[in-house]
């Protein structure tokens, strides 16, 4: 397989890599929801649906962000090698910024917070641990 690689053009090994990727994070956001909904099926009967929602929707939301990310790089690969026009780039902008906007909305919806507050967050977190009991 290896040696086959080395023939073709550049182009078409990221045309292939690209549809890889593509596939890839199709069926890892297919397995994210699998396995969210398998586990939210087990925890409600255990202990009820409320109690166990908002865990249910963060699972999906971390998966549908790791498919996100992997489609972006597949669209990196699409725009900049093997369609390096400048609407082609455009394009890949646009739709950078759009699955940004939802990676951050999920990501918010998740965590309850901006992601860039998680450090400021965390060190609040500690400074009462270091004061020591009242």
């Amino acid at each position: 397989m290896a040696a086959a690689l080395v023939n073709l053009p550049m182009r078409d090994i990221a045309l292939w890599t690209s549809e890889v990727l593509d596939i890839t994070a199709f069926a890892v956001i297919l397995i994210a929801v699998a396995i969210s909904t398998a586990a939210f099926v087990v925890r409600v009967a255990q202990s009820g649906f409320l109690a166990n929602y908002r865990d249910y929707r963060a699972n999906l939301g971390r998966g549908i962000l790791i498919g996100l990310e992997i489609l972006i790089a597949a669209d990196i690969l699409k725009s900049v090698v093997v369609d390096p026009t400048l609407q082609g780039i455009a394009v890949l902008g646009g739709i950078v910024l759009i699955r940004t906007f939802l990676s951050i909305s999920l990501d918010v919806e998740i965590n309850g917070h901006w992601p860039w507050e998680t450090t400021r967050l965390a060190r609040e977190a500690q400074v009462p641990e270091q004061l020591g009991p009242a």
